[in-house]
């Protein structure tokens, strides 16, 4: 625990489970969506995938991963066909 307690006190925090868990679900979702822009060669696709796999390494927020994600999985879907 005191390591913890000094890592925090450098300003350094652990994430929360609902950041963890939206960053694996978004994560996967880009995933599955950089596969199908490849096998189908539609750029979009695949760079949404890939925006989906890398933008929770520079959100910081919660609230902000979530809502990112959700916009790039709603842009996902109107291109999906």
């Amino acid at each position: 625990m005191d390591e913890l307690k000094a890592l925090q006190s450098l300003g350094l925090a652990l994430p929360s489970p609902a950041y963890i868990m939206g960053a694996g679900l978004f994560g996967l979702i880009g995933y599955a969506a950089y596969r199908r822009g490849r096998n189908t060669s539609a750029p979009a696709l695949t760079w949404t995938g890939v925006a989906l796999m890398a933008y929770p390494y520079a959100v910081p927020q919660t609230w902000l991963l979530w809502l990112v994600g959700a916009v790039l999985c709603a842009w996902l879907y109107a291109r999906w066909n």
